[in-house]
């Protein structure tokens, strides 16, 4: 089963407890508390787009990218309902579009990292590159090694920093808990890094 049939397969049959419906409440403390400006932003694997049309809502000029058609059709409709300016794309974060844009001021990643880092991390940091540019900002919501696996694929903070820190300044790594989605039984370790793409 290729990598698209998988994530489709999940979508269409519902198998998607990283979808609460709402905002993650990391990327709301993180945008306030750092108070970042609205400017250009993706949101890499954005799923059923609750994140991007959040930071659409707060003034952000919202690019959106999943493998899932299922997902990002939703994402289409979630966007309609809010009344808010997304653009959804789908595509694989590691062969991004052609048309995917940028240089974005801000990218988003909640989980994708951790997934496709066991595939190919190279070409993830490949599109980081290519879709940011020196200055800009991201921050990625990984899964933690330091607890036994429960839900997302776990990072150590090594990898992370050896990974991500090879492209980017990490401005501050932190331990969070991911949002519960319902029937879900404790919430899961995670790292939010908030990272600055450095001159190379």
């Amino acid at each position: 089963m290729s990598e698209l049939e998988r994530w489709e397969n999940r979508y269409v049959t519902g198998d998607i407890p990283w979808e609460t419906g709402h905002p993650s409440t990391e990327l709301q403390r993180v945008i306030a508390e750092e108070k970042i400006q609205t400017c250009t932003a993706i949101d890499l694997g954005c799923g059923t787009g609750a994140n991007a049309v959040f930071l659409a809502e707060l003034g952000f000029d919202v690019t959106a990218l999943d493998l899932s058609p299922t997902a990002v059709d939703r994402g289409r409709q979630r966007k309609a309902t809010a009344g808010v300016r997304v653009r959804f794309l789908t595509g694989d974060v590691l062969d991004p579009p052609e048309d995917i844009g940028g240089p974005f001021r801000f990218f988003f990643d909640r989980g994708c990292y951790h997934i496709v880092r066991s595939i190919d991390v190279g070409r993830y940091l490949q599109t980081l590159q290519r879709v940011t540019e020196v200055g800009s900002l991201g921050l990625v919501l990984t899964g933690n090694a330091n607890e036994p696996r429960t839900g997302p694929p776990v990072v150590s903070e090594t990898e992370i920093r050896a990974e991500l820190g090879s492209v980017f300044e990490i401005v501050r790594l932190r331990e969070f808990r991911f949002d519960l989605t319902l029937g879900e039984v404790g919430q899961p370790l995670g790292w939010s890094c908030l990272l600055r793409r450095r001159e190379q």
